[in-house]
């Protein structure tokens, strides 16, 4: 079973090597998807041992992690993707508890859940309240039951990799994930998933306004189907 985790990554020079080689030990290969980004976390990728391709302009996460997954498809014979964050927030060795559901033919997607017993650390109490809004927004919209939404550790299959076709380029491409899973009816379970927070990583990541933003682009492709 070929097991290849990709990376979207946005000006992460400093921190893609660190989460390339956490990673690397358990996986077939790392596919680093540099989406427009103006630093050299290309070279530094491709200096970990990554397969690095490049956006041109940056699209946004969801785009990025559709480009890693159709190469580790199409190019590398992917069994199982696994999708990891570039700036550390993640443990690669959890890689192989979020695949072993997959390899052992029970469900299809695994998704990282930070509500599930081990620790989100250093989460602050708005980003808390705003995630836990977030899964009740998302049950409301699709009817699929999780404990965490915009968690961007998870593992597909093959089957569920072809057939989960990233449209929203931007943060809306995790729900749009969770309604693919229902749409497609696939098997699905979620694990527990150890994430990090650091100052750094809090002020890249979703304020409310963005989360505003991708709550906004989620209901226009749920109306509108764009």
């Amino acid at each position: 079973m070929k097991i290849i985790a990709v990376i979207a990554a946005y000006n992460e020079e400093s921190r893609i090597a660190g989460s390339i080689l956490d990673a690397l030990p358990y996986v077939d290969a790392v596919v680093v998807v540099d989406d427009g980004g103006r630093d050299k976390t290309a070279e530094a990728a491709h200096a970990a041992g990554a397969y690095v391709l490049r956006h041109i302009v940056n699209r946004g996460q969801g785009a990025a992690l559709q480009t890693g997954t159709t190469y580790a498809l199409q190019n590398l014979g992917a069994d199982v993707i696994v999708h990891f964050d570039a700036d550390g927030q993640m443990k690669g060795s959890e890689i192989p508890m979020m695949v072993e559901p997959i390899a052992n033919g029970e469900v299809d997607v695994v998704l990282g859940s930070r509500f599930l017993g081990k620790k989100a650390e250093n989460m602050p109490t708005l980003r808390r309240i705003m995630i836990r809004l977030g899964v009740l927004f998302t049950i409301s919209l699709s009817g699929i039951k999780v404990t965490d939404t915009h968690n961007g550790f998870r593992a597909l299959s093959r089957k569920a990799a072809e057939q989960i076709h990233i449209t929203l380029d931007r943060m809306a491409h995790a729900s749009e994930i969770l309604d693919l899973i229902t749409a497609k009816r696939l098997r699905y379970v979620e694990r527990p998933v150890t994430i990090f927070y650091s100052a750094e990583t809090l002020a890249k990541g979703q304020s409310t306004l963005k989360a505003v933003a991708t709550a906004k682009d989620i209901l226009k492709k749920k109306m509108f189907g764009e």
